[in-house]
């Protein structure tokens, strides 16, 4: 196996479908950040633009499904992607759009954040986009990263985590992993599932103030280091620390949300 000091070492390559965010805090940016750090190459294939700031969403304008097609479809053909990662989608046509491309590659792990809502509340899907994400995404999924509010929006009839996680599986979506980062809890409790079961279950301190990308960070680092081959459960486990860690030197840049700072490894000593 190579390693990263050999010469001809080239390493994995990470697909990141999401939506563009000019703040840099989540979204491509948050993506590329993450992806790099866990030792992977990221390729990035925007899927909306938006316009917003650290506090809110403003506007969401979807980039043309051909062009996102022809855009995968040039990288998949020249790089040998490792894994694929799912952020914000913006229309069913999107959602049309990136299946028609992964529909293709059922062996490349997919790890997908169902972005329904920005951190504020503001909606940025409706039902129609969350049926098409269900009836067409679902079913390529190997880890899906709800948060409990988006969960519940996509498992109404659900009246638990279980059930909700349940319920996912149900529709295709081989781990779950529920993230508790909007209870009301001391600690942030993350539960993940497969096979309908509770495989493992993570807290975590739960920092004060509020945090624009996190849950962009945590898919991103999980689809990453199923790129250089964990599996989903230590995936699931080191993608959390990571983030927690990106949360714990987060910065107040603007004067809304906190950005997770990603990079902070790279003032670590050896």
């Amino acid at each position: 196996m190579k390693t990263p000091s050999d010469p001809d070492y080239s390493p994995p390559v990470v697909m990141a479908f999401s939506g563009h965010d000019a703040t840099g805090g989540a979204g491509i940016g948050a993506d590329i950040e993450s992806i790099i750090s866990q030792g992977c190459h990221a390729s990035t294939v925007v899927t909306c633009l938006t316009i917003q700031d650290s506090i809110d969403v403003a506007g969401v304008a979807p980039v043309e499904p051909e062009v996102i097609i022809e855009s995968a479809r040039a990288v998949l053909e020249d790089m040998p992607v490792a894994a694929f990662k799912i952020g914000l989608l913006g229309s069913v046509e999107t959602v049309e759009a990136v299946h028609s491309v992964l529909y293709d590659y059922p062996q490349v792990p997919l790890v997908m954040d169902p972005v329904l809502a920005s951190g504020r509340g503001t909606p940025l899907g409706d039902e129609e986009l969350t049926e098409a994400m269900k009836t067409l995404l679902f079913p390529l999924v190997d880890v899906l990263t709800p948060n409990l509010r988006e969960a519940a929006q996509l498992a109404p009839e659900a009246d638990s985590p279980a059930a909700m996680a349940s319920s996912l599986i149900d529709r295709g979506c081989n781990h779950v992993l529920l993230t508790g980062t909007h209870d009301d809890s001391h600690k942030v409790v993350n539960r993940l599932y497969h096979n309908h079961r509770e495989i493992d279950r993570f807290e975590w301190d739960r920092l004060s103030g509020e945090f624009h990308g996190s849950g962009c960070t945590l898919a991103a680092t999980l689809a990453a280091l199923l790129a250089i081959g964990l599996d989903p459960l230590s995936a699931s486990r080191e993608a959390q620390q990571f983030t927690w860690h990106s949360l714990l030197h987060a910065h107040r840049i603007g004067m809304g949300q906190s950005f997770p700072y990603r990079l902070f490894w790279s003032g670590e000593e050896e």
